[in-house]
Order: C-alpha cells, then structure tokens, then sequence
C-alpha cells in the first residue's frame, strides 16, 4: 500500500548503494523523487527509470556535494522542480580509511565537506522549504557506535558530527512538526563495500548476525520514517547494522 502519495522527497548521492535503494522504495511508497549524482549520469539514469517505472517522476540532478552551492542548491532545484519538498535524505557520503598520520589536509577537508557540510547546508536550505510535518532523514554510520579497528578516526568524526546536527535540528524545527532522524547502516553490500571484498569476512563477524545487510534494508527503515507513521519519531538514531553495536 502507497503511504506517501502525493509527497516529493529529495535524496541525495541517489544513484548507487544506498541512495539508489532509498530512491526507488520511497517511489514505491507513493513519493516523486529527486535524487543528486556525481559522476555517473548512465547508472542515474537507471535508477530514474526504476523510479519512473513505479509510475512515479523521477529527476536526477548532477551535483557535488563538496561544493557549497551544489549542496544548498539542490534542494531549492528539487522543490522547484516538484513542486514541493516534503523530505531530504541527507545520504551522500565519502569513506577516507587509513592511518592518522597518513590523511592529507585535502583528504580531510573533502570528508568533512561532504559528509558534515553538505548535510548541514542541505538541511538549511530543507527547513526553508519544507512544510509543517516534513521530514529530515540522514545517514550516518555504525562506526558512530563502534569503531572496530585503527583507521577510521577522520570518517568517524565526520560520521559523528551529524548525531548532533540531527538533535539539533530535531528541537530546532519540532515548533513546525518538522522530524531529524538519523540511520545508522552497518555493514552493507554496496559497490562501495562488496559482501564478496576483501575485508568482508571480517566485517560480517563483526556483526551478531554474521552477514553484510543489503540496501534495501537500509531504506525501509528511511521509508518508516518518511512515512506518516513515523511522524512522532525525531531526534533519533537507528542503528541497521545486524548486531554491530551489541
């Protein structure tokens, strides 16, 4: 049953893993979605026709994140494009692994543009956009609730940084209805981090359920929150990582 007919959402780094799976089942729950890419405009458009196929409309938008303006300027592009802006899935990320003393200025302030800024700038331009009861969602990491190993000091603290942005805003835009939710994935098969890669074996023991969990799984934890049944939910971290922090 469709439970967001009518709603426009707009998903960022929506053409892979994550965001792609994000993007297709909120069109399946009833939403038009725009969702941002970087590079590779062949694989966005299949997810737009996945989108569209759903019957719902579908708008890829080439957009850095590492980019101010891209980051801000998406958002005002996704309401003007539908129309409206019902929900933002703050969802692009990049993953910078490797020892403290190897991490260069560059490397760092590309990680914490993307991942903190763009989060931070998208969900101003959002609050000026979306109406009373909208919807903020952001993906973070269960790196945030357990660092397994050394290496990943400079992506957990950009990782970190958005449990602060999401209560922030929770009490900040609350007065209007409007939610922050933050998802937490763990492990996720994604071209990213392939369930068959090289570290993978040791990722999955990590978890209490001894497998990498799938995109999809991710995203339907988005949708409820997205959804009218998850409108007393904010201000929260949900943790989709099969055990990883237990």
């Amino acid at each position: 049953m469709s439970t967001m007919n009518g709603t426009a959402v707009l998903v960022t780094g929506g053409s892979r893993g994550i965001g792609a799976a994000t993007a297709v089942r909120l069109s399946r729950e009833g939403a038009d979605v725009a969702f941002t890419y970087t590079r590779d405009e062949a694989r966005a458009e299949e997810v737009a026709a996945r989108i569209a196929a759903t019957g719902r409309k579908a708008l890829p938008l080439r957009a850095d994140a590492a980019d101010a303006g891209d980051a801000a300027g998406a958002v005002e592009w996704a309401a003007d494009a539908l129309g409206r802006l019902d929900a933002l899935v703050n969802n692009v990320g990049v993953g910078v692994l490797g020892p403290l003393e190897s991490l260069s200025l560059a490397e760092v302030d590309r990680v914490l543009a993307v991942n903190v800024r763009a989060a931070f700038l998208a969900s101003q331009a959002a609050a000026g956009r979306l109406p009373d009861g909208g919807r903020i969602i952001t993906i973070g990491s269960c790196m945030t609730r357990r660092v397994p190993g050394p290496g990943g000091s400079l992506y957990t603290m950009s990782k970190s940084a958005l449990t602060g942005l999401t209560k922030a805003l929770a009490r900040e835009l609350g007065g209007r209805g409007i939610t922050a939710n933050l998802v937490h994935p763990g492990p996720i098969d994604t071209d990213m981090n392939p369930a068959d890669g090289p570290y993978a074996e040791g990722q999955a023991a990590m978890t209490a359920l001894g497998r990498f969990g799938t995109p999809e799984e991710v995203a339907s934890v988005v949708a409820f929150l997205a959804g009218p049944e998850g409108r007393y939910v904010t201000g929260a971290e949900f943790s989709v990582d099969g055990g990883h922090a237990a």
